[in-house]
């Protein structure tokens, strides 16, 4: 029986041979030729049984992106999951200067969103310290939102906020309101990782003025003291008197400061122009307050103690900001955990002050109540900003109740009289010591030229 059935399939055989050369010399002989041809990919890149055939994913950053990531993006870094890829910068591009040390930068991507800078500090600052990252801290700047993570030796990302439209002129077009959001990613590897990066001196002491750590900075060389003036002769006209009242309370050191960490222990100025960080506004803050009212024990804000639980992530017990920070925290004058804004995890210590941020801190401590319900158009109506629209809205309150103190508001007090609040602009040292050289609202308030008065301060 098997024996017939092969004898039977011989026939078949043949009868597919003489199709096949009958068909070699018809003109369609050829694509039927390739039809049954090897594939040459096969050929050149064998495939193993069991293996994956999936190609690598090439970092399409949406369907909308208008570019697209390095395939050699590296994985390590988080992507925020509402911002789109606007462009992809090389590193010549990306710092010129960069060349001309022989220190090259990495690779910069430039994104948008339409979620708050808040946010995005919140998600890397999470998403760092989660994944083992080290923050590196940043020396004050000119450049606001700056935040630099390096994990181990390998790999170092810097997060820049608003990055400068000369940077990326696709950054700029793609910009397509007041609500976007635009940020750059940048990341070195390998070499380029170890890379000599900004490190901020640390100091045990929460002292402020004598050993604020990054009040001082490199002194060019061959500078001197009159090309580029540093104290009250620096800044404003109308922000002196606040500043002098200040040094004579006992806040803060004008002519110079000392910083322990020199090894020559030399005296610097302290830069009155310079922004001033989040953690020192908050040492300032509870620091002057509490000597204002030195005599009214009940209006004190009390730092917290270093065994007392962390209310931000990137505050710990160890940071010589943590009494102030924390106590604000506790006493539900900043946004925190504690205060229900599951949103603010991180405190940002070292980032750039902005001008919502100090008014949303400080008038609470002005009004001692509950604050007014706001809104964009509220805000317009009374101080005629033409940026209100941009304003944070869980500071909308807090400019509105500095409306009501006249005068005596903050704005009018630190700013002088605008139609731009700015609210993400960054508050200088100068700035920030005239707000808080008053607290309280009109006909029941004390300013530090009354504390002075009522209890003499002498500078220790």
């Amino acid at each position: 029986m098997l024996l017939s059935n092969r004898f039977a399939f011989i026939p078949v055989v043949l009868l597919v041979l003489v199709s096949l050369s009958a068909c070699a010399n018809r003109p369609n002989s050829e694509q039927l030729e390739q039809t049954f041809a090897p594939d040459p990919s096969l050929q050149e890149n064998p495939v193993t049984l069991g293996e994956s055939t999936v190609a690598p994913v090439t970092g399409d950053a949406g369907a909308d992106s208008p570019a697209k990531l390095p395939q050699d993006f590296p994985e390590a870094i988080a992507r925020y999951p509402n911002a789109t890829l606007v462009e992809v910068i090389p590193p010549t591009r990306a710092d010129a200067a960069a060349e001309a040390t022989n220190k090259p930068e990495g690779v910069s991507t430039v994104w948008q969103t339409s979620d708050s800078t808040e946010a995005l500090f919140d998600f890397y600052t999470t998403q760092f310290q989660q994944s083992n990252w080290e923050i590196v801290p940043q020396p004050e700047a000119a450049q606001p939102d700056k935040l630099t993570a390096r994990k181990g030796d390998e790999l170092v990302v810097t997060l820049t906020l608003d990055p400068n439209p000369a940077l990326s002129p696709a950054a700029e077009t793609a910009n397509q309101g007041p609500q976007t959001t635009q940020f750059i990613l940048q990341y070195r590897e390998g070499d380029r990782a170890t890379t000599e990066l900004p490190v901020e001196p640390s100091t045990d002491t929460e002292e402020i003025a004598a050993t604020e750590p990054t009040d001082t900075e490199a002194t060019p060389p061959n500078s001197t003291d009159a090309q580029t003036p540093t104290g009250l002769e620096s800044v404003p006209e109308q922000l002196r008197p606040y500043l002098a009242d200040l040094e004579q309370l006992g806040v803060l050191r004008l002519d110079s400061q000392s910083t322990k960490t020199n090894s020559d222990n030399t005296q610097k100025p302290l830069e009155l122009n310079q922004p001033i960080r989040r953690a020192q506004f908050a040492q300032w803050l509870i620091e002057t307050n509490n000597q204002i009212y030195a005599n009214q024990t009940a209006k004190q804000i009390r730092r917290a103690p270093r065994s007392t639980k962390p209310a931000f992530t990137d505050v710990g017990q160890s940071n010589p900001a943590f009494g102030a920070i924390q106590g604000l925290a506790e006493a539900g004058i900043i946004p925190s955990p504690l205060s229900g804004d599951s949103a603010a995890v991180s405190f940002r210590p070292d980032a750039p002050l902005t001008r919502e941020d100090l008014l949303l801190w400080k008038v609470p401590l002005d009004i001692r109540g509950n604050l007014p319900t706001a809104s964009v158009d509220a805000v317009q109506e009374t101080w005629g900003f033409q940026d209100a629209a941009k304003i944070d809205p869980k500071a909308l309150p807090a400019v509105l109740a500095d409306y009501q103190n006249g005068d005596l508001s903050n704005i009018r007090r630190a700013f002088g009289y605008t139609r731009l609040f700015q609210p993400k602009k960054a508050v200088t040292r100068a700035e920030s010591a005239a707000a808080i050289w008053y607290f309280g609202v009109q006909g029941d308030g004390l300013s530090a030229e009354d504390a002075l008065q009522i209890q003499p301060q002498t500078t220790p």
